[in-house]
């Protein structure tokens, strides 16, 4: 009975290697697939989804805009997330892999804070300034003030009243 068991557990394990070796072409296909410009889990794809929401937008489709602009904030905020954790399980591994990581992330991050400023804009157009706020803020605070995109979000938090004093950027004289 135990003979025959274990026969049986090597062949299923057989079985189970076999299917692992064709996983390499498999996992190719699947890799091309993500790396589509129009289609795939990247930063293209997700820029593709943001010229939909401009060219709706330019249209008057707001609600159109306002959905793609939100998929793409969504796409843009999981891959920062992955990119950060790939990035941190191989620190102290191999220093290729998290010098890629953190610079695929820094891209989706810049991402992210170009989408909450279009998306922040439109939702002022649509008359929906206190929405706006927590974008903003989340670009002061992803890019800095240091920033240019950082700046203009803080702008946006001055001429929607949440906050009164303006920020001189460096080398500026202060505003009295």
């Amino acid at each position: 009975m135990r003979r025959q068991f274990a026969a049986f557990s090597l062949s299923a394990l057989a079985a189970v290697a076999t299917g692992f070796s064709a996983l390499p072409s498999q996992a190719d296909e699947a890799q091309k697939v993500l790396e589509s410009p129009s289609s795939g889990f990247n930063l293209q794809a997700i820029e593709a989804k943001v010229a939909q929401g401009d060219a709706a937008a330019s249209a008057g489709k707001l609600q159109q805009a306002k959905a793609d602009y939100d998929s793409a904030r969504e796409a843009a905020q999981s891959l920062t997330r992955f990119y950060r954790n790939l990035s941190g399980s191989f620190r102290g591994l191999d220093a290729r892999i998290p010098r890629e990581m953190d610079q695929k992330g820094r891209a989706a991050l810049e991402l992210q804070a170009s989408i909450d400023l279009r998306l922040a804009s439109l939702l002022r157009r649509m008359n929906q300034p206190a929405s706006a706020v927590p974008l903003l803020v989340e670009v002061v605070q992803i890019m800095t003030p240091a920033n240019p995109m950082g700046q203009k979000a803080y702008q946006g938090l001055v001429e929607l009243g949440f906050v009164s004093t303006p920020y001189a950027a460096a080398g500026a004289a202060p505003a009295p």
